[in-house]
């Protein structure tokens, strides 16, 4: 049997998480080791200058859940390294489901994608998997293409990859079809509203709409999600510039 992790930046309580451990139950055995708030945009961070909160709790579809104080990497590494040492192999991690999309360069910000990326540094072939609305109605697509995608992540994806899913947030009937995509921009019509608390300290209150894109490729994750298409893209962790790396051995720097 199929052992997956699975983890997320939503909290363990929110509804994407538990839409997920369902699905993946029918194929795996299923553990869970996800935040006890909400995480979302923090990233890769991880938790070194205090200490982590575990509680073992029950959840519809795991086989054993926890939810800690930290950040979904957090929760993986320690998951991985700690809470599943009896002689339990993890196969895959999954994050997600995650309420609002993992588009383009906002994957430099996701609690999401920073989970299933822990899971490939831990040697772990991971998916994540998220709904492009932050008050999602439908998990359907999202399940269907969680579990369409473990099978073959178990025997295709090595341990460097993560596969990232976005799914519309519509009826099964009336999602377009799949988009094998690569990362985009993701622009936002970005504000910060300046204000004044009761103590007269001066507070930012962040907001952003993204923008829609005109004229380009739907081989584009943002675009595909804009078009009604569900989105998968290939990431990887290596964010060496390659091509560049014999040029800069000719800039001449040196101490």
């Amino acid at each position: 049997m199929t052992t997956i992790l699975v983890t997320n930046d939503d909290g363990i309580n929110a509804r994407g998480i538990n839409a997920l451990v369902k699905a993946l139950s029918t194929i795996a055995d299923v553990y869970v080791c996800a935040p006890d708030t909400q995480k979302s945009a923090c990233g890769h961070g991880i938790t070194v200058a205090a200490p982590i909160t575990i509680k073992e709790v029950k959840m519809e579809g795991a086989v054993k859940a926890w939810k800690i104080s930290g950040t979904p990497a957090d929760c993986v590494k320690l998951a991985v390294k700690k809470l599943l040492q009896e002689d339990i192999k993890i196969d895959l991690v999954y994050s997600g489901i995650n309420h609002g999309p993992n588009l383009g360069t906002d994957t430099l910000y996701s609690g999401t994608v920073s989970g299933a990326i822990e899971g490939t540094i831990c040697g772990i072939p991971s998916v994540a998997v998220s709904a492009d609305s932050h008050s999602p109605k439908y998990f359907e697509g999202c399940a269907a293409l969680a579990l369409q995608a473990a099978p073959i992540a178990l025997a295709n994806l090595d341990t460097k990859t993560v596969l990232n899913i976005n799914v519309p947030d519509l009826p099964m009937a009336e999602i377009k079809g799949v988009k094998i995509t690569r990362l985009g921009a993701r622009e936002y019509d970005e504000s910060f509203d300046m204000r004044l608390n009761p103590a007269g300290q001066t507070y930012a209150w962040y907001s952003g709409t993204p923008l829609w894109y005109e004229n380009l490729s739907d081989d584009i994750d943002v675009v595909a999600i804009q078009n009604d298409y569900a989105s998968i893209t290939p990431l990887q962790f290596d964010l060496t510039n390659h091509q560049l790396i014999e040029e800069v051995k000719t800039w001449g720097l040196k101490l």
